[in-house]
C-alpha cells in the first residue's frame, strides 16, 4: 500500500507478507466493512486505526506495562459489573479469565496498534476490547468476529469510556515503570556509595569552574554522586501516590453516564486488589477527566533526575579524560574500540549513551508540556503522545541506570599515583594556610609556587612562616579533605578585636 505521494505506508498486522495468501474474515461497523485476518484477535476498529495512523512502527506491545495495565483495568471493570449485576456472571468471568492471560504475558503480540494516534486513546481502548472479546469467543467455541454473541463494547467495555479507562491505564503503567526505575536507580546509588568507600582515603584536587580549588578525597566526590541521586530517588518515589488517583466511573466527561452509581467505588476496590496499589477515586471526576497535570509532574521530576545523572556522567568523562593529555584521575572500564582510524583509542561510551538518554528525556518533557497545554474543555486529546513520551523516558532511564552501573561505575579504578602527584604540586593547598599566615601572604606564595614550580609547603618553610611539623599537621590529607576538622592542628594566631 502507498500513500498519496507514492511513499509506502506501513500498517502493522496488515502488511506483513502481503503476497502470501491469508484467510480473512469480514467485520462491520458504522462506516462499512473491512477484511480482517481471520487469525487476528483485533478487529475492525484496530484495522481502521492501523490505516489511519501509519506514524510509528513502535506498537503498543513495545510497552508491556501499558498492555498489562489495560488488562487490569478491564478485569476490574468486569468484576465490578458482575458484582453490581449489570453483566452476566459467565460473561464477566470470561473477560476476567482473558484479562488474566494478558496480565501473565499472553496475547501481547496482538496489540499491534501504533502508540501515536488521534482520538485521545480510543483506538487503544478498542484494540483491547476487540482482543478480549475475540479471545472470549474462542473460549466459547465460536468464531472470531461473532460480536452478536460477545461484543467488544456492550460486554467488554460495559460501564466504561476511553476517557476513564485510558488515563487510568497509563497512570498504572507509569507506576509499574517507576517501580522498575526506582529499583535500578537504587542499585546505581549503592554502586556509587561503594566506590565512595573504596576511594575514601585517596586525596585529589577539587575544582571549581574547571580551575584548581582545594583538596578533597575521591571518595567524597563519589559519595556526592550517590547523595545527589538519593535526592532524586525520594522525589521519584513521591510521585506514585499522585498516580494512584483515578477517574474510573467518570465515563465520557466525568458525569458517570451509562455507569451504575455504585460502579466507581466497586471498580476502584477491585483495581486496588488486582494491581496491589491503593487506588483513590478523584473527588471531582469532571476535573480529573480533563486535567493532565500529574503527567507534567512525572515528566518534570524524571527530567530533573535525568539532568542530574547526565551531569554526573559529564564529570566521569572529564575525570577519565586522557589518558595522557587529560585529567586522567580515574579509569573507566574499556568497553569497545573507540576509533576506526586511531589505534588503541577507547572512548567513554557508557556515560555518553546515558547523556543521550538524558537529552531525549529533556525533549520528551517539552512534548509532554505542549500536549498538556493543548487540551481543550472536558478532555485532553493528546494523552497518547503524553503516555508514549513518558513511558519511553521511564524505560530508557531504567536501562541507562542499569548499563551505567554494570558497564561503568562498578569497574571504575583510581589512578592514585597521578592523583597524589597533582595534590603535591597543587597551589590550592595554600588556602588551608590562610588562617595562620594571612590571605595576602598566601596569595603571594601561590603565585610564586606557580611561576617557580616550587611546592607551597617548601616555600612556607623556607620563609620561616611555619615549622615543618606545623605545616605537616595543617596539610595532612585528613585535614585538607575535611575528614578531620582543623581544630587542634596548631594554635590560630590571636588578633585584636576590631573597633
Amino acid at each position: 500500500m502507498t500513500s498519496d505521494n507514492g511513499e509506502p505506508v506501513y500498517r502493522p498486522g496488515l502488511d506483513e507478507d502481503e503476497d502470501a495468501p491469508r484467510e480473512m474474515r469480514v467485520e462491520h461497523d458504522s462506516l462499512g466493512e473491512m477484511p480482517i485476518p481471520a487469525d487476528a484477535y483485533w478487529g475492525i476498529h484496530t484495522a481502521r486505526a492501523l490505516t489511519n495512523f501509519p506514524i510509528t512502527r513502535r506498537a503498543l506491545s513495545n510497552h508491556p506495562n501499558l498492555v498489562i495495565a489495560l488488562a487490569m483495568v478491564k478485569q476490574a471493570a468486569a468484576r465490578a459489573n458482575k458484582e453490581l449485576g449489570v453483566l452476566r456472571p459467565e460473561r464477566a468471568d470470561l473477560i476476567d479469565q482473558v484479562c488474566q492471560e494478558i496480565i501473565e504475558g499472553e496475547l501481547h503480540d496482538q496489540f499491534v496498534l501504533g502508540v501515536l494516534q488521534g482520538g485521545a486513546g480510543t483506538s487503544t481502548n478498542m484494540c483491547a476490547n476487540e482482543i478480549i472479546a475475540n479471545r472470549c469467543l474462542e473460549l466459547m467455541g465460536l468464531p472470531k468476529g461473532d460480536y452478536d454473541s460477545f461484543h467488544p463494547i456492550d460486554h467488554v467495555n460495559r460501564s466504561q469510556s476511553t476517557n476513564d479507562v485510558y488515563p487510568t491505564a497509563i497512570k498504572l503503567a507509569m507506576v509499574f515503570s517507576l517501580r522498575s526505575l526506582l529499583d535500578e536507580h537504587r542499585l546505581l546509588i549503592e554502586s556509587f556509595t561503594a566506590k565512595g568507600q573504596e576511594f575514601a582515603s585517596i586525596l585529589k584536587v577539587g575544582r571549581t569552574q574547571l580551575q584548581d580549588a582545594v583538596p578533597m578525597t575521591l571518595g567524597q566526590e563519589f559519595r556526592g554522586f550517590a547523595t545527589t541521586l538519593g535526592e532524586d530517588q525520594e522525589r521519584l518515589g513521591e510521585i506514585i501516590p499522585w498516580l494512584n488517583e483515578i477517574n474510573m466511573g467518570a465515563t465520557a466527561i466525568g458525569t458517570g453516564i451509562t455507569a451504575d452509581p455504585r460502579y466507581a467505588e466497586s471498580v476502584r476496590r477491585h483495581l486496588s486488589e488486582i494491581s496491589g496499589y491503593t487506588m483513590v477515586t478523584a473527588p471531582d471526576l469532571i476535573e480529573a477527566t480533563s486535567d493532565t497535570g500529574v503527567f507534567m509532574t512525572v515528566s518534570g521530576t524524571l527530567k530533573r533526575a535525568a539532568v542530574k545523572l547526565s551531569k554526573i556522567c559529564n564529570d566521569l568523562r572529564l575525570l577519565s579524560s586522557g589518558p595522557q593529555a587529560g585529567f586522567g584521575e580515574i579509569s573507566l572500564p574499556h568497553r569497545q574500540a573507540g576509533s576506526s582510524i586511531m589505534p588503541g583509542k577507547v572512548n567513554p561510551v557508557i556515560p555518553e549513551v546515558v547523556n543521550q538518554v538524558a537529552f531525549s528525556i529533556i525533549g520528551a518533557d517539552a512534548t509532554v508540556t505542549a500536549a498538556a497545554e493543548g487540551g481543550q474543555l472536558q478532555l485532553n486529546a493528546f494523552e497518547p503522545v503524553i503516555a508514549s513520551s513518558i513511558l519511553q523516558s521511564l524505560a530508557w532511564m531504567t536501562n541507562a541506570c542499569r548499563t551505567l552501573r554494570l558497564n561503568c561505575v562498578d569497574g571504575i579504578t583510581a589512578n592514585e599515583a597521578r592523583l597524589a602527584s597533582m595534590v603535591e604540586s597543587s597551589v590550592g593547598v595554600v588556602t588551608a594556610l590562610t588562617p595562620y599566615i594571612g590571605y595576602q601572604r598566601s596569595a603571594a606564595l601561590a603565585y610564586e609556587a606557580l611561576s617557580s614550580d616550587v611546592p607551597v609547603r617548601q616555600l612556607v618553610i623556607e620563609r620561616g612562616l611555619m615549622t615543618e611539623a606545623e605545616i605537616a599537621k595543617v596539610l595532612s590529607p585528613e585535614r585538607l579533605s575535611g575528614v578531620v576538622p582543623p581544630t587542634g592542628a596548631i594554635a590560630l594566631p590571636m588578633v585584636p578585636p576590631e573597633d
